[in-house]
């Protein structure tokens, strides 16, 4: 059987992304549970939205998930200048041949660190926006289909509005989560520059534990993950609850119960069950959810977060107890 063939167990999955957020780990200090977030959003075969302030690693995450997964990896640096044509590639002349040839574009990848997305004008937005939905790109009428396991790391600055043009919900929806690391506690402040001495490098490397073939099947292994009913209608509720919500103008779609569900069953994996429990969900409901959430213009001026409300959501909707078997698995019957 080869690589392209092979069959993984959640189980084995489990234990294969614990030891690829060990190794990302020895490279990011201290954020344990925000690794773990990206790496979901990987498995669940989406793509993830790094809003946070400069200088707090996200690029760093981004290269080092690459050499830990195996994965062929580029940068893109949205400028206010840059052109679809930037992103997907274009057809340029061949003198020799005397034909246009397709250059492809830095798309052509297996994992896209798109720093700053909001730089960049909509018009380029959407070029990249359309690859992470169809994973395929259409230049001069010719369509071109994006090797798999294709997934966009793209990061956002959260300050220095001026000269951005930010995501609208329509398109930040297209990410399956919205994740944030936040400055470092001291002592890892101070494991930052003590493993940076240590290496006396500025770039540090990761030796891959997977490879492309086995991180498809890795992601494959995530559909054995069982879902209970009662689980999944949890799920939801969660996301219905968000559009009931006072502070809401507009809720999470059923894009946003399907991001719950996906990454749920990572979280579940990560633990070594092949089942979800609801403390999976409410760990992934605020980076799932917030972000397909808007609020009231009132709600701005009181500084209200999308992620209080989907705090208040998680509290007030009842989590199941149930050890019953899903409804889609034993011919449809639930015990």
């Amino acid at each position: 059987m080869n690589d392209v063939d092979r069959i993984v167990t959640p189980a084995e999955a489990g234990r294969l992304a614990r030891a690829v957020l060990d190794a990302v780990g020895s490279v990011v200090v201290g954020k344990r549970d925000a690794l773990e977030l990206v790496l979901a959003g990987i498995l669940a075969g989406g793509h993830v939205l790094l809003e946070d302030l400069p200088g707090l690693g996200k690029t760093l995450t981004a290269r080092s998930f690459a050499q830990a997964l195996g994965l062929n990896f580029r940068r893109l640096q949205f400028t206010p200048d840059l052109l679809p044509a930037d992103v997907t590639g274009s057809f340029l002349y061949d003198q020799r041949s005397g034909d246009f040839t397709f250059r492809a574009g830095p798309l052509f990848t297996n994992l896209l660190l798109a720093d700053e997305i909001n730089r960049t004008p909509p018009k380029t937005q959407s070029a990249l926006l359309e690859a992470m939905q169809e994973k395929q790109v259409s230049v001069e009428g010719v369509t071109y289909r994006l090797d798999e396991p294709f997934h966009v790391l793209a990061t956002a600055n959260p300050i220095e509005y001026e000269g951005t043009y930010p995501l609208p919900e329509a398109q930040l929806d297209r990410f399956l989560l919205r994740v944030s690391f936040g400055y470092p506690e001291r002592e890892e402040e101070w494991e930052v520059l003590r493993r940076r001495m240590a290496r006396r490098r500025e770039e540090a490397e990761i030796e891959p534990i997977v490879d492309a073939p086995t991180l498809r099947a890795m992601q494959a292994a995530l559909e054995n993950v069982a879902v209970e009913d009662s689980v999944g209608r949890y799920m939801v509720e969660l996301a219905a609850a968000t559009r009931d919500h006072p502070s809401v103008l507009v809720g999470a779609s059923p894009r946003g119960s399907l991001a719950l569900l996906l990454l749920a069953r990572a979280r579940a994996a990560f633990a070594g069950r092949d089942y979800v429990v609801p403390e999976d969900v409410k760990d992934v409901a605020v980076p799932a959810l917030a972000h397909r959430i808007t609020l009231r213009p009132e709600m701005w001026l009181r500084r209200v977060d999308p992620s209080f409300v989907v705090g208040e959501v998680l509290d007030a909707t009842p989590a199941p107890a149930s050890g019953a078997l899903p409804s889609y698995a034993a011919g449809g019957a639930a015990r």
